[in-house]
């Protein structure tokens, strides 16, 4: 299928790779970028120095487009986007803070630049900053989410009305169907996090792909509002947040007990009672742990079968 996405990244399949903190490695991004669609390295959990040998493997185990997702409130941001500059990286994708500080810069070095919003309002933004692209991510996405909560089933549709550049659907994408209904509802594209957690090739700690594979409806909730509102499987931390909040905390009690490192401690290394674990609401449907081609070639089947039924109606 070739459309506004593909062409966009020089890609087979529209379907990103979402660039995940502690997930989203050389590995996984090569092995998505070999599967035909983009990869993406996640630079929020990783030194310069770490993501520059990220970047330098990923070449060497694909020659497919992958890109880096960065964070702009990364407080080496600068050191950051010189390393992806310096090693050649043709695409970014930004979240996390104003689109005009970053996008013409790397755009006047041959980037293509993709920021990801949570609403509509955000979306316009980014498009007046001339990014090429934009990510719409619902309310159901695992990790750090929109405050405004507003559903992808409901976001993609409005902020298609509204845009004029691409536009990628995220949260709540792990599966054909949900590809397709992404699709018919205004989206050029999907990013797809979640279901590449569960990967063979992903470098989150294996504790937490079981843990992600024995997710089931209601076990994630959004939670530190007042910091930054994140998603997280319910486990002792996540128990200790509740109790905490019954006390009517503040920001700064909040922040004690989220500490540092709380996300590496979780899903990078294994901590299943005191970490934090980031995944979103479609965890319930992902059921086993596999090989990031399979999952591809699953999703591209899936859709196909999806869009020829469709037809027939």
């Amino acid at each position: 299928m070739q459309n506004k996405i593909t062409r966009l990244f020089n890609i087979k399949h529209p379907i990103i790779q979402a660039g995940m903190i502690w997930n989203s490695g050389w590995k996984l991004a090569s092995a998505a970028s070999n599967s035909g669609i983009l990869g993406l390295i996640g630079a929020g959990s990783m030194y310069p120095d770490v993501l520059r040998e990220h970047i330098q493997k990923c070449k060497k185990a694909t020659d497919k487009p992958f890109g880096v997702n960065v964070p702009m409130l990364y407080p080496n941001i600068e050191e950051i986007m010189n390393i992806i500059v310096e090693e050649d990286v043709k695409i970014v994708f930004t979240s996390a803070g104003n689109p005009k500080t970053w996008t013409k810069w790397l755009q006047d070095k041959g980037i293509t630049v993709v920021h990801v919003v949570s609403s509509v309002k955000f979306a316009l933004k980014a498009q007046a900053a001339g990014v090429d692209a934009i990510v719409a991510e619902g309310f159901e996405a695992g990790g750090h989410n929109g405050r405004d909560e507003t559903t992808t089933l409901t976001l993609i549709p409005m902020v298609a009305e509204q845009l004029d550049i691409p536009l990628i659907a995220a949260g709540g994408i792990a599966t054909g169907k949900a590809m397709l209904a992404c699709l018919v509802l205004g989206a050029d594209g999907v990013q797809v996090g979640s279901r590449f957690v569960a990967s063979t090739e992903s470098s989150a700690h294996q504790a937490f792909k079981e843990v992600v594979v024995d997710v089931k409806e209601g076990d994630t909730q959004l939670t530190l509002k007042e910091l930054a509102p994140v998603r997280l499987i319910k486990n002792k931390f996540y128990q200790q947040l509740e109790d905490l909040y019954k006390t009517s905390p503040t920001s700064e009690q909040l922040k004690e007990l989220l500490g540092r490192a709380r996300a590496k401690k979780g899903m990078f290394e294994g901590d299943l009672d005191d970490g934090e674990l980031e995944i979103g609401q479609i965890a319930g449907l992902i059921h086993d742990i596999k090989p990031v081609a399979e999952i591809v070639k699953d999703m591209v089947a899936e859709f196909e079968e999806a869009k020829s039924s469709i037809v027939k109606l």
